[in-house]
C-alpha cells in the first residue's frame, strides 16, 4: 500500500497514512480516462446550432426564368444554396452530443486519475481545512504553505462554505466535494489538495 504524508495547514507534517491499492495503486488506464474526459466535454456542448435547408427558406417558389433559351444556367429556385439568401447545404441542426460511458469504465478512470496524481506527487493530503473568516488571503496562505501549484483543486468531504468563499476570487483555484468531482476535474488541475476525510471517503466508495 502506498504511503502519503498528511500536512497541517501551516505546511508541517502531521502524520503519514497508508492508502488503499484498490484506489491509489491501480494500473493506470489512459483509455478509460480518455473516454470519460471526451464524454465530459461532449456533454458540455449545447448542440443548439441550427441553419435552414433550401426547403426551409421562405420564398423561391417561382422559377426565376424559363428553362431554355436565355443563355443562362437552368435554375429552379432562388433559394438554392448557390443563391444569395439561399439555404445551406447539409445545414447543422440541433442534436445531442452526450456519450454513454458505463460505470465500470468511470470507476476505473477515477482510480487511474487518482493513481496518476499520487505517482506524479501532485496529490496533497491535508489534515483539515478550517478557516477563521473565509478570506481569500487565508486560503492563499494555506496553499503557499502546502506548496500547491497555481492551478489547484481543493476537495473536501462535505461542502465547506468558508473554503468555497475564500477560493472564489482566485481564478485558478477550484473547490468541490469528493462525491461531486469528476475525472476531468482531477486531470485538469496541477495540484489536488484533499482533506484526509475526503481521502477516506473516496476509498470507501471506490474500493468496493
Amino acid at each position: 500500500m502506498p504511503n502519503v504524508k498528511v500536512y497541517n495547514m501551516d505546511g508541517t507534517v502531521a502524520e503519514e497514512i497508508m492508502l488503499k491499492d484498490e484506489v491509489f495503486g491501480v494500473e493506470v488506464s489512459e483509455s478509460a480516462i480518455h473516454q470519460v474526459v471526451v464524454a465530459h466535454n461532449a456533454a458540455a456542448r449545447q448542440g443548439t446550432q441550427s441553419a435552414l435547408l433550401r426547403g426551409e427558406v421562405s420564398g423561391g417558389g417561382i422559377k426565376p426564368w424559363r428553362q431554355k433559351g436565355t443563355g443562362r444556367a437552368r435554375q429552379g429556385s432562388t433559394r438554392a444554396p448557390q443563391w444569395r439568401h439561399g439555404g445551406v447545404v447539409f445545414a447543422p441542426k440541433p442534436r445531442e452530443y452526450s456519450k454513454k460511458v458505463n460505470k465500470q469504465i468511470r470507476a476505473l478512470a477515477m482510480k487511474s486519475a487518482l493513481t496518476m496524481k499520487l505517482a506524479s506527487e501532485e496529490l496533497i493530503v491535508v489534515k483539515d481545512l478550517e478557516l477563521e473568516a473565509g478570506k481569500t488571503k487565508e486560503i492563499v496562505k494555506v496553499l503557499e504553505n502546502l506548496k500547491a501549484a497555481k492551478k489547484t483543486l481543493i476537495v473536501t468531504k462535505e461542502k465547506n462554505e468558508l473554503v468555497c468563499r475564500a477560493a472564489n476570487n482566485i481564478p485558478t483555484v477550484n473547490t468541490g466535494i469528493i462525491t461531486a468531482i469528476g475525472v476531468y476535474d482531477i486531470v485538469n488541475c496541477d495540484s489536488l489538495v484533499v482533506t484526509e476525510a475526503a481521502v477516506r471517503k473516496v476509498e470507501e466508495v471506490y474500493s468496493l
